[in-house]
């Protein structure tokens, strides 16, 4: 019985961390921004169309939610 992910001489074939790095800099700039987003004052807020509750449930998301 062979492993379909080894290679014949006994190595796992090398996978890519793209995919990887590429969620980990997702996550990490939502999470900049959403604290960002909770410095912000109510007169800031208005500017950009949000109320305070808005702002704040969208600070209370995980990072790794959209």
């Amino acid at each position: 019985m062979s492993d379909i992910s080894m290679t014949r001489y006994g190595r796992r074939a090398p996978i890519s961390i793209q995919p990887a790095r590429a969620l980990a800099v997702v996550w990490f700039q939502r999470h900049r921004q959403r604290t960002a987003l909770a410095s912000l004052d109510d007169r800031l807020l208005a500017d950009v169309g949000l109320s305070r509750d808005t702002a704040r449930g969208e600070c209370r998301k995980p990072f790794w939610h959209a």
